[in-house]
């Protein structure tokens, strides 16, 4: 399961804690037996056509009730930890970074994929550059200001050039559905990598294991290569 988006024409609205929750104990089953049981998952999904949309766009199941949006003005992005410079960014400054661009498909654990999605931001290797990483540092978690998502990844998956702090998607700026006005982009891994509402980063001494993983979800999130799953790669 992934806490992640809605329709790419920005329809459809948020599936709360209380029905994500709900399904987690067959989403986790489906991590031990494979892809055969998480096509149950999204069957069993699919009753709820009116919440969630249906399939060929984003879906969107969110872990908490309500997230207050941020814009221009009030958006702070806090990265510290093991770092060198810790740093406050705005989105002024994030733009003013190096920015990159890519388009590469969006695969979600559940089986779920949306094709060809165009992304920009700054490459989250050039952001740990901005800050310096310091010694000891062999890890990046990411919190969301949603006040309850957390990811990591290995210093070395975050310094992959297809790693994205990202500030627009299909070709706009992120909206606050879609996990803006900034969010992470694991493009190799698996949706609930990507954690949306991005408010902090620390560099730590190692992985913690973030929201979905606590619950059963492979740390390793490589599209094909984990959870149980071969799908082909994004």
């Amino acid at each position: 399961m992934t806490s992640d988006d809605i329709e790419a024409d920005g329809s459809g609205a948020p599936v709360g804690r209380r029905i994500v929750l709900g399904m987690l104990g067959l989403g986790a089953a489906g991590v031990a037996v494979g892809a055969g049981l998480q096509s149950q998952v999204n069957r069993a999904l699919a009753p709820i056509g009116g919440i969630i949309p249906a399939a060929g766009g984003f879906r969107y199941y969110s872990v908490v009730g309500d997230v207050p949006p941020r814009g221009e003005r009030d958006y702070r992005l806090t990265v510290g930890g093991l770092a060198e410079r810790p740093r406050t960014f705005t989105l002024a400054d994030l733009r003013a970074l190096p920015q990159t661009r890519l388009t590469r498909d969006f695969q979600c654990v559940t089986g779920w994929r949306v094709e060809d999605v165009a992304w920009a931001g700054v490459a989250l290797p050039d952001l740990l550059d901005a800050v310096g990483v310091a010694d000891g540092a062999t890890a990046v978690r990411f919190r969301s200001f949603d006040g309850e998502y957390t990811e990591s990844l290995t210093l070395s998956q975050a310094r992959r050039r297809d790693v994205l702090v990202a500030t627009e998607m299909l070709g706009k700026p992120v909206t606050h559905d879609h996990g803006g006005p900034v969010r992470l982009y694991v493009a190799p891994m698996y949706g609930y990598k990507s954690l949306k509402w991005l408010g902090g980063i620390e560099l730590t001494r190692r992985v913690v294991p973030g929201y979905w993983e606590r619950r059963g979800y492979d740390v390793d999130a490589w599209v094909g290569r984990s959870n149980g799953r071969s799908d082909e790669a994004t």
